[in-house]
């Protein structure tokens, strides 16, 4: 053959290897055995090997490239990656459903559902570029991932070029089958390693091999499940559409999906799913529900971290029976004691469990469990280790009651139990407990680089530290002082911790601990703190010369707002109550807190401003972004609002300025609402212009 033939014999093997992969990993079919494609893809890599010039990316030899040889390139998403909010019963599913029926009232808003297997895997998402797949990013912290791209291109599932040369962001599970799993572990033993836990942690580990051989040999698979981004003109109105419309893109899809008219259909959906894990080639955790009608999930749209119109059904856990070898008492960062059950070391749901918590006195003593006793365990949505019931027939006498201490184990403090709480408390503020899950609280919610739980052990046995705000005047010195610690490490310890002087009030009131602040409190509380200083610079006086608002700069100006509220003001926040509102002003209040943020403050601890905007042009006007957007993401054209003065809701309503609307999302429940309230509906290129300079 000559040139010219070659290349068109390259390109037939291409498009023909193509083919047969897309009815083999899409439609479940093959018209040839698997030999028969193992036969051409040999032929199209020898040819390859004579004319390398006619190598192409897309070629299916090309997916196993160079080792790699350091660590992975972090990528920040293009769409944050949120996590579904789990629930473990019909009950919840019916909760939830009630939740969203709420926020999407009337007829019109007849909500259908529609469910996925849930596959035991590693989330992936894939960028491809007019057609051909540019990257492959694990889904990290949400925020930023790794660059697994070397890994993936292994995975004969994943086409490395689609049936259309569009460009597309999609998210997928990278899994193993049970049977592949079996034979990897078999291996291992031959080898004289050890075996890997479950499929999923073997999926997770060879996604990130440096070596794509080894990804290649371990022949993991793939499913997709969301198109994130596209360029598509017609873009999917509804999941089960965009399902279908990956797989006509070449992308597999895990086909036993089902459309569901209402709540009793996904129950039965549920059922059938349960029925069907052991059934299946690869591992599954449960079924995920989601409203199918993508202009509803918008409306519905999330909450700080997960989508409101999806769920994740967990199946019930799986149990196994074990020993109680002993019971501690743990102190938490707020003094609760909670009883931990030590245990004989037992498989539960591919884990290795010792250790189950008992939550409480009054639980413990309701199950009756005794130091000796035979128990079931599960872990609870396949996560958190618990005992479920204690065998007592398999009693034999010699088993021991637990007396929960009177005193704190770890200072000998008094502990008291407050009225309507169910858990005991160490009465000592000054308690080392206390204090040691503190200080692991404030630097992980800091974000303090290094500074983990040795290090913080470390630092207190040498004395180098007795309360947070020790940590800031920390020397390279004082470092060099704990074991492992040169000075390398010291500096870099000491430029993280000087880092963190800067930082946002929502992670600051946080890394404080005060009790029933969570994160997702902190930011509605520094929500309402910089409302109230706004509201406060506003009515002070300025005797006719023009001021600017100082805003919550620091520490002396949060103090000042706190001591200025009365009590009941918190109680406007949504979402807080008497209590949470009541726990709060006590800790502002406190001596001991008030001291703490003083010397906190004299470390030059500084809250972030939110930015300056660009302009005013968008001065007092509020929108609503809603649909898919062409030359910048939502969260882009957000920032953009902001950044010019206006403000950004949720929720169209009378005050609403503006709807800015996806070019291809028409006849959504927001464009209803607003034509209905006189509100405003602009596009994309509208806004652009009025935000031009």
């Amino acid at each position: 053959m000559d040139k010219q033939e070659v290349q068109e014999r390259i390109e037939k093997l291409k498009d023909k290897i193509r083919e047969l992969n897309y009815q083999y990993f899409i439609l479940n079919r093959s018209e040839v055995s698997e030999a028969v494609r193992d036969s051409l893809k040999l032929e199209l890599k020898q040819l390859e090997e004579r004319f390398p010039e006619f190598i192409t990316p897309d070629s299916p030899t090309q997916r196993v490239g160079a080792p790699l040889s350091g660590k992975f390139d972090k990528v920040t998403h293009i769409t944050a990656k949120k996590s579904l909010a789990d629930v473990f019963s019909y009950e919840e599913v019916e909760e939830w459903e009630e939740k969203i029926s709420r926020m999407l009232p009337g007829s019109e808003n007849k909500i259908h559902y529609l469910c996925e297997l849930k596959i035991d895997g590693l989330n992936v998402t894939l960028h491809y570029r007019k057609g051909m797949l540019v990257r492959a990013v694990t889904r990290g912290d949400g925020v930023q991932g790794e660059d697994v791209t070397h890994t993936v291109r292994t995975i004969e599932a994943v086409p490395l070029k689609l049936n259309e040369e569009i460009d597309l962001e999609v998210n997928g599970e990278i899994y193993i089958n049970k049977e592949d799993f079996r034979r990897v572990n078999e291996a291992q033993l031959a080898k004289g390693e050890e075996e890997f836990e479950n499929p999923r942690n073997l999926a997770a580990g060879t996604v990130r091999q440096l070596d794509p051989k080894v990804a290649a040999a371990r022949k993991m698979s793939a499913f997709f499940y969301e198109i994130q981004q596209t360029d598509m003109e017609a873009v999917p109105r509804q999941q089960q559409h965009a399902l279908e419309r990956m797989m006509d893109l070449g992308l597999p899809v895990e086909t036993h999906y089902r459309y569901c008219e209402d709540i009793d259909d996904v129950k039965r959906f549920l059922d059938h799913a349960a029925e069907l894990r052991d059934q299946l080639p690869f591992e599954i955790d449960g079924v995920v529900i989601k409203v199918n009608e993508k202009a509803q999930q918008q409306v519905l749209g999330f909450t700080a971290k997960t989508p409101r119109f999806a769920v994740a059904y967990k199946f019930p856990a799986e149990q196994s029976t074990t020993r109680v070898l002993d019971i501690h008492v743990q102190v938490g960062r707020t003094g609760a004691l909670t009883p931990v059950a030590v245990l004989s070391p037992v498989r539960v749901a591919g884990s290795t469990i010792s250790r189950a918590t008992l939550h409480n006195e009054d639980e413990m003593k309701r199950k009756d469990v005794r130091i000796g006793d035979t128990v079931v365990i599960q872990k609870a949505g396949d996560v958190i280790p618990e005992i479920v019931q204690v065998l007592t027939d398999l009693r034999t006498g010699k088993e021991k009651e637990f007396k929960f201490p009177g005193r704190c184990p770890v200072c000998e403090s008094k502990v008291e139990k407050k009225e309507g709480e169910a858990v005991l408390r160490c009465t000592n503020p000054d308690c080392f407990a206390q204090d040691r899950e503190r200080f692991i609280h404030f630097a992980t919610v800091m974000n303090i680089d290094g500074l983990g739980e040795k290090v913080i052990d470390a630092l207190l046995e040498a004395q180098l530290v007795d309360e947070i705000p020790d940590l800031f005047h920390l020397t390279r010195n004082d470092l060099l002082q704990l074991p492992f610690f040169k000075e390398r490490k010291s500096d870099k310890l000491i430029e993280a911790i000087q880092k963190a002087k800067t930082i946002g009030l929502e992670r600051f009131l946080f890394a404080l601990g005060i009790r029933h602040v969570g994160e997702e409190t902190a930011i509605d509380l520094a929500d309402y703190f910089r409302q109230e200083q706004m509201q406060k610079e506003r009515t002070q006086p300025t005797d006719g010369v023009e001021t600017t608002h100082s805003g919550l700069k620091d520490i002396h100006a949060l103090l000042i707002l706190v001591q200025e509220m009365k009590r009941d003001k918190l109680q406007e926040v949504e979402g807080f109550g008497t209590v949470v509102s009541e726990q709060i002003m006590d800790w502002f209040e406190n001596e001991r807190s008030i001291a703490l943020l003083k010397k906190l403050a004299d470390c030059g601890i500084e809250f972030i401003e939110e930015e300056k905007p660009l302009s005013l042009r968008l001065k007092g006007m509020t929108f609503v972004v809603t649909g898919t957007l062409q030359s910048l993401s939502r969260d882009q054209i957000k920032e953009r609002i902001r950044q010019n003065g206006g403000k950004v809701v949720s929720a169209v309503t009378r005050k609403t300025s503006f709807l800015l609307l996806g070019e291809n999302d028409k006849a959504t429940t927001k464009e209803k609402t607003a034509k209905k309230l006189g509100v405003k509906v602009i596009g994309e290129d509208e806004f652009l212009k009025m935000i031009e300079l």
